[in-house]
């Protein structure tokens, strides 16, 4: 498993990712939409933590710039 996330894209994951976190847990709470987001924010923010996208793999592509 290497790593097919570039800088710009993790810090657009991680950005998105906190946005959809805060509004699942605060302003959805209790309905599926705050579900949704939680769980959407959670996935951005474990990919790029992680620094690999499984679709990006199935799409043969990469944001990776140095690879």
């Amino acid at each position: 498993m290497s790593s097919n996330i570039g800088k710009i894209d993790r810090f657009v994951r991680l950005s998105l990712g906190g946005i959809l976190l805060y509004l699942g847990q605060t302003m959805y709470a209790g309905e599926q939409l705050g579900l949704a987001l939680t769980v959407f924010g959670i996935v951005a923010n474990v990919t790029a933590m992680v620094g690999f996208c499984p679709l990006y793999r199935l799409l043969g592509t990469s944001t990776r710039t140095d690879v």
